[in-house]
């Protein structure tokens, strides 16, 4: 398997701005693990700023719950690298920005880890006003910054499948047949 690169990921990160500026939306990220690698790529193709509204790059767990709103109870029962946390990063993102999505990435990098949260686990979220998608994927330890770059091809990929799910959802005033 082909090592990714920060370069390798740009026609994706341009594709998912395409797909969100076509559609009028707006993007906010919330990123722990990736250390804001999501919000760089993004912002490393021109015109990105008409659609990426913010990142919040909270690697601590008191950065978590003072910038993005994370239950301290989430933190204690769960840990950082968890559904529900990466779940709430999103929903806090998305609360403290002007976005219509958030997207979170929370996990392990390694080296090192946990029999509970091995290196490779990341759990990522992607919110939408009235929507929330979240997941789980164990990369293995395949190194840190590979992890980390898998995490963001990850992420993206994530929201351009929430865009094209949320494109195959009826609108209100279609009629279901």
């Amino acid at each position: 398997m082909q090592p990714v690169r920060f370069q390798d990921l740009i026609p994706l990160a341009d594709d998912v701005l395409n797909q969100m500026r076509k559609r009028g939306l707006s993007l906010a990220t919330a990123e722990s693990c990736t250390g804001g690698l999501v919000s760089a790529l993004l912002t490393s193709v021109p015109g990105s700023s008409d659609v990426l509204d913010r990142g919040f790059v909270t690697y601590s767990n008191a950065a978590k719950v003072e910038m993005l709103g994370v239950g301290h109870a989430s933190l204690t029962r769960e840990g950082a690298v968890s559904e529900t946390v990466a779940g709430e990063m999103a929903a806090g993102a998305l609360d403290r920005s002007e976005a219509d999505i958030a997207v979170a990435v929370t996990g392990v990098a390694g080296p090192g880890g946990s029999e509970s949260k091995p290196e490779g686990r990341v759990c990522f979220a992607i919110a939408g006003r009235g929507t929330t998608r979240i997941r789980q994927h164990d990369f293995g330890a395949i190194g840190r910054d590979r992890v980390r770059f898998e995490s963001v091809d990850t992420a993206l990929r994530l929201i351009l499948v929430l865009l094209q799910e949320t494109d195959d959802e009826p609108r209100p005033d279609e009629e279901i047949a």
